[in-house]
């Protein structure tokens, strides 16, 4: 990377680099998720709800691995400048738009039954 700056200590690189590659297997996952989703059998979710949760998951797994490279650059940029981290901007939109999908899920499953 040519920031300007100093050289910062590899395990933050390295740390950094880890958490870019974390991103997108979690990227990976979600897309696993939305495309299991689409293949459940139509006797468990009406065909439009599957799709909704399915469109959704896949969806944040794109923004997932969008935002992954973004991230970095931004964190690596600051490591070396030695400013305050940036917080993660998509952290909250993954973690609700997993939590959602999860209980629209387990309430059709429960309806199911």
């Amino acid at each position: 990377m040519d920031s300007p700056g100093n050289e910062p200590d590899p395990r933050f690189t390295l740390a950094n680099e880890r958490t870019f590659l974390t991103w997108l297997s979690t990227s990976l996952a979600l897309s696993a998720g939305g495309v299991a989703m689409a293949a459940v059998s139509e006797d468990v979710f009406v065909p439009w709800m599957r799709t909704v949760l399915a469109l959704t998951l896949v969806c944040l797994s794109a923004l997932s691995a969008a935002m992954a490279y973004p991230r970095w650059r931004r964190v690596q940029r600051a490591l070396r400048s030695a400013t305050p981290l940036p917080p993660p901007a998509i952290a909250p939109l993954l973690g609700y738009g997993v939590a959602a999908v999860a209980v629209l899920a387990m309430i059709l499953i429960l309806l199911g039954r």
